[in-house]
């Protein structure tokens, strides 16, 4: 994939997984690396189980770039309440 395929994908997984666990956008650059992210995340947990990882700019691939983003957001998420930062 190109460079500018994976900011496209970027944004809108990030941008997606933002909306369905903050209920609102959390800006370009946070959403472009959330989702860039998420998709190495998505990608290695849908290999473990046996499926392709991100192929591509296509449906599949955003939506394993936006469960793996879900899961990072999940995760940070829970640290930060522990330690009180946000």
């Amino acid at each position: 994939m190109s460079i500018l395929a994976w900011i496209v994908l970027g944004l809108v997984a990030g941008f997606i997984a933002s909306m369905l666990v903050n209920r609102r956008g959390s800006g370009m650059i946070r959403d472009l690396l959330l989702g860039v992210v998420g998709a190495f995340i998505g990608g290695f947990v849908a290999t473990q189980f046996g499926h392709a990882g991100v192929t591509g700019l296509n449906l599949y691939s955003i939506l394993v770039a936006t469960l793996g983003a879900v899961v990072l957001l999940v995760i940070f998420h829970a640290f930060n309440r522990r330690r009180g930062l946000f």
